[in-house]
């Protein structure tokens, strides 16, 4: 029993030799094959936007193409279950943000893969302002005018919400319990896109969004803006003020970064942390994150945004207990 054992731990042993001798050949000529960028959430949200504008840019720079994989579901938790799993070989790496990388962590307690021990930060590459967004249906055109009808109508709003665990939640959940009103949370699978489509039609009647969710809808009168949630006014949309300009000081803001899962070789995280930097500084780049509202904001190394990271991670943690949201 003793000889098997043994025998097997030597298997196990040089089996992991043998892959990771295999992975630093396969990654000293990385890239040599296509590259897929987990976006942990459908198409339509924010994390789907900024994903499909940096493709074509860091496919040209690896030299080889970046497939995007939208991997919905569980708040995020499955694309992120699904980069963390991935072979370290560079070959797959996630756009996370700040809810699948600090938020959900302090929300999903059992959730098997825990971001700060099973990812590598590499770099943050954009912070996406957030919105106060309404059904045009809806009798109010400032945010004054909205808390007046909460108050008149306590209960019966819904508010759309991309996942429990979502910054979009704690945003809402923050306003009324500032403001001392009431509405009824619906959540959606997917992300932004989804619970964005359920306030086109009506099922709900106001959330907070991501900007560059909302903006198209926007500026189509097909969703009224009454705020957002930044320190001043968006180009892209001067006239909608800031809901610090309307008496309340919230900046949370939805940044996002490339991460690798533990174990990837040090050539390859320095080769995306270059090729991240040059991708965002494209001129073509900076100009569609502009017109959609998004801010790029670039780490200074891995080692900044894994700092960067923890610390969001322990904000969260407080802002989720402060606000007695469950956890799971």
């Amino acid at each position: 029993m003793y000889a098997v054992r043994g025998f097997s731990t030597f298997t196990a042993c040089l089996l992991s030799l043998f892959s990771l001798t295999a992975i630093a050949a396969d990654t000293a000529s990385y890239p040599n094959r296509p590259v897929r960028m987990v976006v942990p959430f459908a198409p339509g949200g924010a994390s789907d936007f900024v994903g499909r504008i940096i493709q074509p840019q860091m496919s040209e720079l690896l030299g080889e193409q970046v497939v995007v994989d939208n991997r919905g579901g569980a708040a995020g938790n499955i694309g992120v279950e699904v980069a963390a799993r991935a072979t370290p070989d560079g070959y797959t790496f996630l756009l996370g943000n700040v809810g699948t990388m600090a938020i959900n962590a302090n929300i999903f307690t059992k959730f098997p893969i825990k971001p700060l021990r099973d990812l590598v930060p590499v770099t943050q590459v954009v912070d996406v302002p957030g919105c106060l967004v309404v059904h045009p249906t809806l009798p109010v055109k400032t945010v004054k005018e909205f808390i007046a009808y909460l108050k008149a109508n306590p209960g019966k709003l819904n508010y759309g919400s991309p996942a429990p665990s979502s910054a979009n939640r704690l945003e809402m959940e923050m306003f009324l319990m500032a403001t001392g009103t009431k509405a009824v949370q619906i959540n959606y699978k997917g992300g932004a896109g989804p619970a964005m489509i359920g306030l086109l039609g009506n099922e709900v009647q106001v959330m907070f969004v991501t900007f560059s969710s909302a903006i198209t809808f926007a500026k189509g009168d097909r969703v009224r803006m009454l705020g957002v949630v930044t320190s001043e006014r968006i180009a892209a949309m001067p006239n909608v003020p800031t809901m610090r300009e309307q008496g309340f000081d919230m900046i949370v803001g939805s940044w996002q970064g490339i991460f690798v899962p533990k174990g990837t070789p040090r050539n390859v995280i320095d080769k995306l942390f270059k090729v991240a930097q040059e991708t965002m500084q494209h001129p073509t780049v900076v100009k569609r994150m502009a017109d959609g509202g998004v801010n790029i904001v670039l780490s200074k190394s891995p080692a900044d945004f894994a700092a960067f990271h923890k610390k969001e991670n322990d904000r969260f943690a407080k802002v989720i207990k402060d606000a007695n949201i469950e956890t799971e």
